[in-house]
């Protein structure tokens, strides 16, 4: 049985991508992919449940997609981590960031920006399968049905 490629997989491969130490990167680095991986899997789920309009689909993936419902996340989170992916989050929350939420509290960006660091991490690492577990356990934790 062949095993299968992952997106992650596909992208170093077809485009030459030379292997980096993740621990090397930048928290904010971490959060930025971890930013789009997220958002990635929101509206796969959203567009999976139903073939609606864009501007739709778009109303129901920012009530997920934002630092309110990420600041959350992480917290009802945080228990179930191990301790690096603590150390991945807390680096991320920590770090210096040049910009901030438009509707969201300092403190909820921060927590929002270790997340993204967390699932940029797990992503970069290939694991798809914990990063998309925390996903499901945060929003089951939060009682939330997409």
């Amino acid at each position: 049985m062949e095993e299968s490629m992952t997106i992650l997989n596909a992208i170093r491969q077809e485009f030459e991508c030379k292997e980096v130490d993740i621990r090397a990167y930048s928290p904010l680095t971490l959060a930025y992919i971890g930013d789009a991986i997220y958002d990635l899997i929101i509206r796969t789920i959203v567009v999976e449940r139903a073939n609606r309009p864009a501007n739709k689909l778009h109303k129901t993936v920012v009530r997920y997609v934002n630092a309110g419902t990420q600041a959350q996340m992480i917290m009802a989170l945080e228990e179930e981590l191990t301790e690096e992916e603590k150390a991945v989050y807390h680096r991320g929350r920590n770090a210096k960031s040049y910009t901030s939420a438009k509707n969201a509290s300092i403190a909820d960006y921060r927590k929002a920006t270790g997340l993204e660091a967390l699932f940029g991490y797990l992503y970069l690492q290939g694991e798809m399968d914990r990063l998309l577990m925390l996903v499901r356990l945060a929003f089951e934790k939060m009682n939330i049905k997409i």
